[in-house]
């Protein structure tokens, strides 16, 4: 009796043991639980960093204004109205190209995908495209279109067109082909097939893309605005520069990194609602 006692009392210490170290490795492998508002963390430390070294003298005050300069740089600009007219026709103009851009982009992207004649027609001139330099196109746009507004629109819808078209059509492309064979079983459409399997498994694809469209609007304004412009935030820069306002410069640029990192926060916010039924490691 006392040798069954022994040994049952000896086993379960040993079991527990085996599956702790399990548990503890499972939780080491996750990244972990989210911070609160973690993608500010870097830009907040960059600007902690940049304050510092500007408070303790070490950046030169005509090269890298403090920014506390440029804030007070930022409010008499929008306060001669001069900012608030610059930064409203540039919202215009990457609105109207990133609109343009993305619906091109998925209609191309989704006759491309589904159907072998339309990726024949499409996806050879798209990647075309994509190998020449967008910003290369802008001598050639300026002679077709004029200086005005619809050749810096047409720009920027390029730029944000393919990369939604490429990560659109690479998704499409990447449905699994088990799926077809069993909605073939179940008896679906095309269309419902299309709708119930395929849509959503492009979604992550397309999103990817929605990113790197939004960001490039952005790129491709700060370069449209300094050629042959009158108003915009890249106007603004350019003049600037011709006389050597740094702070006015550097105003741009925030406004720029601002517009940049809420666009592209309010995508990543649209992905999460639309795919919240998927369990990945950001989740």
């Amino acid at each position: 009796m006392s040798a069954v006692t022994t040994t049952t009392t000896t086993a379960v210490p040993a079991t527990a043991t085996e599956e702790l170290p399990q548990v503890r490795r499972r939780r080491r492998l996750s990244p972990g639980r989210q911070l609160p508002a973690a993608r500010l963390i870097g830009p907040l430390v960059l600007l902690a960093l940049w304050a510092a070294a500007s408070a303790a003298g070490a950046l030169d005050p005509g090269a890298i204004p403090a920014p506390w300069t440029v804030l007070k740089t930022a409010g008499h600009l929008w306060t001669d109205g001069t900012l608030s007219t610059d930064v409203l026709t540039s919202l215009r103009r990457a609105a109207y190209g990133f609109a343009i851009g993305l619906t091109a982009g998925v209609l191309l992207a989704l006759a491309s995908g589904l159907s072998r004649t339309g990726e024949a027609l499409i996806d050879g001139t798209v990647q075309l495209n994509r190998a020449i330099p967008t910003l290369g196109l802008i001598p050639l746009f300026i002679l077709w279109l004029g200086i005005g507004e619809t050749f810096k629109i047409a720009i920027i819808a390029i730029v944000v067109y393919v990369p939604i078209y490429l990560n659109t059509h690479s998704a499409l492309s990447g449905i699994d082909s088990r799926y077809v064979e069993l909605a073939e079983v179940q008896g679906l459409s095309r269309f419902t097939f299309i709708r119930q399997v395929v849509i959503p498994g492009a979604l992550p694809g397309f999103f990817v893309g929605l990113r790197l469209g939004v960001t490039g609007s952005w790129l491709g304004l700060v370069v449209l605005e300094q050629i042959n412009a009158t108003s915009g935030l890249g106007y603004m820069m350019f003049q600037a520069q011709n006389y050597g306002q740094t702070d006015v410069i550097l105003v741009g640029l925030l406004i720029y990194g601002v517009f940049g990192l809420v666009s592209d926060s309010v995508v990543r916010l649209i992905e999460r609602r639309v795919l919240s039924w998927r369990r990945t490691l950001s989740s």
